[in-house]
């Protein structure tokens, strides 16, 4: 009980007298602090007094697959905010290199009685993943949002940046720069997102189509653009920001200058993508947008509302900076 006491004193910033309060049912207390103390108990996973278990703290799970990308964080933070202007309080749960998985913390999440979990990236949108953990969660009838595209029959609502515009968009973009040799950087072939930006970019490519699929990470797109430059293509078109700025090492390391020789588009905008060297034309997702529609769904949904299994798309803009340029006439000769 000390314990109990003292950790929760001093998770919330208050005196164990005061927690003792509130488990006791004093009077006396501020109903903000109340609440704070209700909720440190339930993310610290101690079990609330009998009396104060129907008060159960309206927590939601935050599921991310990672921080590194800095799109997650982004989403979390937007996220984070419009649950907390409709007094939720959000759990934050991002996969670790020490084996917790997506589905230990939803597990977690359903132990704790969270109200609902919204998923920004996750193994929703990996068709060969593991996604057992949603049916447990269709099961207890947990409300669940997720934010980009997914595979088919999950039973969830959706919020998802329109793959097929962002491609479009960064397409026209390095055409109108006049380039004719265009080559697509994507994620791994059972990625939907990537799969439905593959579709988009064939529609408008053709049998010129030149695609690259790999691993999310700088390496990757390092690797992926050294191939496409080998094959001749003269912009490239990244499935994020990340596999963007692999993509312009690569180029470098084959000697080569960007956007002097290679352009490279990104997708995301996520942070800093001002400040790269020279900082990345991208396509930009609405992530403002996207999380306070996520919030809205989701709390609706913990209201009473009826489940709509339906995906609300938003359309992405493109913003031009300095890693684009017009073909250079000797690239015409390579």
């Amino acid at each position: 009980m000390t314990r109990r006491l003292a950790e929760v004193a001093k998770y919330v910033g208050v005196s164990e007298a005061t927690v003792s309060r509130v488990l006791n049912g004093k009077p006396g207390i501020s109903d903000p602090t109340r609440t704070a103390v209700l909720t440190a108990l339930d993310v610290l996973g101690y079990e609330r007094p009998v009396k104060l278990r129907g008060e159960r703290a309206r927590l939601v799970g935050l599921v991310l697959p990672e921080l590194q990308n800095p799109i997650f964080p982004a989403f979390a933070e937007a996220v984070a905010g419009a649950l907390a202007r409709r007094g939720f309080t959000p759990v934050l749960c991002t996969r670790t290199t020490d084996g917790v998985t997506e589905g230990d913390y939803v597990d977690m999440l359903l132990e704790q009685h969270v109200s609902g979990v919204i998923f920004a990236g996750g193994n929703y949108a990996q068709a060969d993943a593991e996604h057992g953990h949603y049916q447990r969660m269709l099961e207890r009838g947990l409300p669940a949002i997720l934010i980009n595209a997914s595979i088919d029959g999950l039973g969830f609502s959706r919020i998802s940046a329109d793959d097929a515009v962002a491609v479009e968009q960064a397409y026209k973009h390095l055409i109108s720069l006049g380039h004719t040799k265009i080559g697509l950087i994507l994620g791994p072939p059972d990625h939907v997102p990537s799969q439905r930006k593959h579709d988009a970019f064939v529609r408008h490519a053709g049998r010129a189509a030149m695609v690259e699929r790999t691993i999310f990470s700088m390496e990757g797109g390092h690797a992926a653009a050294a191939r496409l430059v080998e094959l001749g293509a003269t912009g490239l078109i990244c499935a994020s920001d990340v596999l963007a700025l692999g993509a312009i090492r690569g180029v470098r390391r084959a000697g080569l200058s960007v956007p002097q020789d290679i352009s490279v588009v990104g997708y995301d905008d996520s942070t800093m993508m001002t400040c790269t060297d020279p900082p990345l034309t991208t396509i930009r997702q609405p992530i403002e947008a996207m999380g306070q529609a996520a919030v809205t769904l989701l709390a609706g949904e913990i209201g009473g509302s009826a489940v709509q299994a339906d995906e609300l798309l938003f359309e992405p803009e493109l913003v031009v900076r300095g890693s684009t340029g017009i073909r250079a006439a000797s690239a015409a000769k390579r």
